[in-house]
């Protein structure tokens, strides 16, 4: 209840408690909660903008596909191939598969920092779509494949590239790979909900990744590769994944190969994404 005390020409008006609030609110009407569309993309939002505030955030989309293509053929082209510009045209299109394979570990990392600065904590008790912060940041990462994707593209024209299945066979190969890798970032969410530091983060990542893109079609023929080696090669996701690709950059799709990718894409979400979102919010 306000109640009035008069004290000379001045009349104090105190209010209760309740009142108080009310009038630091507002006697507007409450703005409509944001849905799951747009809140999703704040988050994504939010994950440019750290970029814009420390830009080195950009270095693994940006130095290391230029490292990993200029490396991979210049070093080891004329031992392979005979010569640097044949490897490029057979090592491109696995240069870029496991370029953009290797950044999505940067999802568990992320969001690893983020419970450790308690930032995390922070947007949970937002009224939002609970999953919009892990879809928005999701989001946000599948901008960072394309531009490393777009990295390594414009070194690989550079230095001498020129995929056979011409710009639309190329843009189809990093469509495949976006999707792909969008689908394999729900299972870095649960690294990183799970791992307890950073750089465990960064260790099991490693340990996960190396094997999957150097054991593969990615630098060379599985012909060439020992037999028991090769069993593992053909069934490799990587592998899988890379054929694809490459089909698809060199004029000669295989729909075979294109239709694994999407159904192990599908897969991996329906599979990783409610434990995901479980973890996310049983996290405490």
């Amino acid at each position: 209840m306000t109640t009035q005390r008069e004290s000379g020409a001045e009349t104090l008006v105190e209010r209760t408690p309740d009142e108080q609030i009310a009038a630091a609110l507002g006697s507007g009407a409450r703005p409509d909660l944001p849905g799951p569309v747009s809140s999703s993309f704040s988050f994504a939002w939010r994950a440019l903008l750290k970029i814009k505030h420390v830009p080195e955030q950009l270095f693994d989309v940006t130095m290391f596909p230029i490292m990993f293509t200029l490396m991979f053929t210049f070093v080891f082209g004329g031992a392979i191939a005979g010569s640097p510009q044949d490897y490029l045209q057979y090592a491109l299109p696995g240069i870029l598969t496991q370029t953009v394979v290797f950044i999505t570990m940067y999802t568990a990392l992320t969001i690893n920092t983020d419970i450790e600065k308690g930032v995390f904590d922070r947007f949970r008790s937002l009224p939002v779509w609970r999953p919009s912060l892990l879809v928005g940041a999701l989001l946000g990462d599948t901008l960072r494949y394309a531009m490393a994707s777009f990295m390594v593209l414009v070194v690989g024209v550079v230095i001498g590239y020129r995929a056979p299945g011409g710009v639309l066979g190329v843009l189809l190969a990093v469509l495949l790979l976006l999707a792909f890798c969008f689908a394999l970032s729900w299972l870095w969410l649960i690294v990183g909900f799970k791992v307890r530091t950073p750089n465990a983060v960064m260790g099991v990542s490693m340990m996960v990744l190396f094997p999957l893109t150097f054991i593969s079609s990615v630098f060379a023929p599985p012909e060439t590769m020992p037999g028991w080696l090769r069993a593992f090669v053909d069934v490799n996701p990587v592998t899988l994944l890379n054929e694809a690709a490459r089909g698809l950059m060199n004029d000669n799709p295989d729909a075979g190969d294109i239709l694994i990718v999407l159904v192990m894409s599908v897969a991996i979400t329906a599979v990783f994404a409610p434990l995901a979102l479980r973890l996310y919010n049983r996290r405490t």
